[in-house]
């Protein structure tokens, strides 16, 4: 199925989390019109059935012309196939083609950091960028890149996993089974690990740290100089690697970047090839805040179907 391109009328966008499974009824414009969530079932019929549930729910106000789906999880060089979502009953599922033929309407999967991402190119803080990465930094650690208003992919469709670059080898344990990724230090669920290290009780969430740096607990301080130190070096191992002119950071951890960024700035400075000769890229915060994933995949729904 292809949209016409002088087809104005608004595109659904999903958020499909392990929780909730969010669907935002989005302008051509980029705005958000309407709302609608689920608590995220535990099977694949019943998921797909949430699906399809919500976008009947939206007709009845709006008359969608396309469905974006964005999915944290990996997914097939076509984006027809969900592969794997460690959070999500699909296993090896042609998502796509089945929730097309139930909706009869164009359907789009795409990565969720890569819809964000393409959200941020279209509507947010990455517009007219060239070559640039979004980092989401939350639970774990979600990343994308795009060239020249294409977001790049790899040969089958997982690039970029910067959230595993190792930077401490036999290091944490990370939910991949790999030990020392960057996400295990600085992700929100490093910080609580961080926390521990530095005298804190266990299980703070991150909110709760940030919380008690704002407050000025000196410990608390410490470990978000931690989180800070080892971004910046990842990041800085990311600069190295593709020399991008921004750097967007999103995710749940962003909100309260004003706490960490500076800090990370620096480690990036310091830690790059060259540093002190070369350019460095921008380093900022997402415009779309929490909503960017589904803005941008109802937007690739629009112009990729």
């Amino acid at each position: 199925m292809k949209l016409s391109e002088a087809d104005a009328r608004p595109t659904v966008g999903f958020d499909i989390g392990g929780t909730q499974c969010r669907a935002t009824v989005v302008s051509a414009a980029g705005e958000i019109l309407t709302t609608l969530s689920v608590p995220t079932p535990d099977t694949e019929a019943a998921l797909e059935d949430a699906v399809v549930g919500l976008v009947e729910k939206l007709r009845a106000e709006h008359d969608p012309a396309a469905v974006g789906l964005a999915v944290a999880g990996f997914l097939d060089a076509e984006r027809e196939t969900v592969r794997f979502a460690p959070h999500l009953p699909w296993r090896d599922v042609p998502v796509r083609a089945r929730l097309q033929d139930r909706l009869g309407l164009p359907v789009v999967l795409e990565h969720d950091a890569n819809s964000a991402a393409w959200g941020e190119y279209r509507f947010g803080s990455a517009r007219g960028a060239g070559t640039w990465v979004f980092f989401a930094v939350g639970t774990g650690i979600g990343a994308a890149l795009m060239i020249d208003g294409q977001l790049f992919r790899g040969a089958y469709g997982t690039a970029p996993e910067f959230g595993h670059l190792t930077v401490v080898p036999g290091g944490r344990l990370c939910a991949c089974g790999r030990r020392g990724c960057l996400e295990r230090y600085a992700s929100g669920t490093a910080l609580a690990d961080t926390a521990v290290e530095h005298g804190l009780p266990p299980g703070m969430s991150g909110p709760a740290l940030m919380a008690a740096a704002r407050a000025g607990d000196a410990r608390a301080e410490a470990v978000i100089a931690d989180f800070a130190a080892w971004l910046g070096q990842g990041l800085a191992t990311v600069v190295d690697v593709l020399d991008p002119e921004l750097i967007v950071l999103g995710g749940g951890v962003a909100v309260d970047a004003d706490l960490f960024l500076a800090d990370a700035q620096a480690a990036l400075a310091a830690n790059i090839v060259g540093a002190g000769h070369r350019p460095l890229p921008v380093v900022g915060t997402t415009e779309l805040g929490p909503a960017a994933g589904m803005i941008g995949v109802a937007d690739l729904a629009r112009t990729h179907s």
